[in-house]
């Protein structure tokens, strides 16, 4: 159940996947008329049905704070867990939410509304087991393209192995220090700071990724993630993100001073 699931935060695509349930909900009302929805005239179907595919639109869009604090808690990080969690509130609070728009609105004034658990049996549950697939579909491929996406501005950093190496966001590298036949890269991991040895020279790293600046012989930093200078013991150091200090050493001081300079302004 932690296994990671594909999601994608964006607003915006969460906005069109309201929109066309919103719209598969008046479509799915209207044809297969639930709710006595026959007893409608043309009017009458044209004026309640699209409330309920508001109805369901805004509890969808209602759930997104709900959505994005499980994000944020998890450290940006989405599993099929969450996805089962997210789909339990949404089914409670849409069941909650349409049940109230039949007896409050459509049915106000009207004698022998549906029970209560006539309406969950006959009508709620059909009517969810139809829709669901289509949120589902939906947040399923933003997810994989919003994964794609993301792989696709990863940088790889090769060792000399057939299977070492790293794939990561060219923001989520802080630096590369050298450490005898391999190389120590500082990174993050959806915001968890992690180190990993990689056999190669820092020489090949810095040829295969030229945005990377030489502090020093044994340092290669991301200058993203640079913040000031420091002196540190009579020596010159750049402060990094997560308070990592990378050493400058006299030959490559000029070079990395007109280099941060550019990249500040």
């Amino acid at each position: 159940m932690k296994k990671a699931y594909p999601f994608d935060p964006a607003v915006k695509h969460h906005l069109i996947i309201a929109l066309g349930l919103a719209i598969w909900i008046f479509v799915f009302l209207y044809f297969t008329e639930p709710l006595d929805v026959h007893e409608f005239g043309d009017k009458e179907k044209l004026k309640y049905l699209p409330l309920y595919g508001l109805v369901g639109a805004l509890a969808y869009l209602l759930m997104m704070p709900f959505q994005f604090w499980m994000f944020r808690t998890k450290q940006h990080q989405w599993s099929i867990q969450q996805e089962a969690i997210f789909f339990v509130v949404f089914i409670a609070a849409s069941f909650v939410i349409t049940r109230s728009v039949y007896l409050y609105i459509v049915m106000i004034g009207e004698p022998n509304p549906y029970t209560l658990d006539y309406y969950f049996t006959a009508i709620f549950l059909p009517a969810i087991s139809t829709i669901l697939p289509i949120v589902l579909i939906g947040r399923w491929a933003f997810g994989k393209y919003k994964e794609k996406k993301l792989e696709d501005q990863k940088i790889e950093i090769k060792g000399e192995g057939t299977y070492e190496g790293l794939r990561l966001l060219w923001n989520d590298l802080i630096c590369v220090k050298a450490d005898d036949n391999y190389v120590e890269l500082t990174f993050l991991d959806y915001g968890v700071l992690k180190k990993q040895l990689i056999r190669t020279k820092l020489s090949k790293v810095s040829e295969t990724h030229p945005q990377l600046l030489q502090t020093h012989r044994s340092y290669l930093i991301n200058p993203y993630h640079f913040q000031t200078w420091k002196p540190l013991d009579g020596k010159q150091n750049l402060q990094l993100s997560h308070s990592i200090f990378a050493p400058v050493s006299k030959t490559y001081a000029p070079s990395v001073k007109m280099a941060l300079n550019s990249t500040t302004k």
